[in-house]
């Protein structure tokens, strides 16, 4: 994973029923499923420090994504570097991806889609994604402690 501006999609499972109360969103109602959670990093460090951010065990709440991670395990990440913003257009691509279910209202606060956050029974396959991204798209699966270990590039 670089550290370059780019989009992402974390990929977390999560394995229990729960309500979540997740700061101004509300409470979010999680099922056992897998989740994609699109986002952005255009900050300092890119993409590596946003995704770092987010598989850490223990960290600070300042994101709904955040909130997601007290019942969910991250288990990949694709990755799309540029200095374009993805992120909307990606968040409109999951939505129409076989086994899309949207969370409406989650992570989109300062945007106008209608979410950046899906549920799936299966973990969406990366060749889909790629496709749908319409360029190339590093695939990082987690291991052991957290650890992200590229896979393969996508195109």
């Amino acid at each position: 994973m670089r550290s370059a501006p780019g989009t992402y999609a974390l990929v977390l499972r999560c394995g229990s029923q729960a309500q979540i109360p997740v700061g101004r969103f509300g409470v979010l109602a999680v099922r056992p499923s897998y989740y994609v959670y699109i986002g952005s990093a255009f900050g300092p460090g890119g993409v590596r420090a946003r995704v770092s951010r987010h598989v850490r065990e223990k960290t600070a709440r300042h994101w709904h994504i955040d909130y997601l991670r007290a019942v969910a395990v991250p288990v990949a990440v694709w990755c799309g570097y540029g200095v374009r913003d993805l992120e909307h257009r990606w968040a409109h691509i999951f939505r129409g991806l076989p086994g899309s279910f949207p969370v409406p209202g989650f992570g989109c606060s300062d945007c106008a889609c209608e979410t950046h956050l899906f549920r799936f029974w299966k973990s969406p396959r990366p060749d889909c994604v790629a496709r749908a991204a319409g360029g190339p798209v590093e695939f990082l699966s987690l291991h052991n402690e957290g650890n992200l270990r590229k896979t393969r590039e996508t195109q």
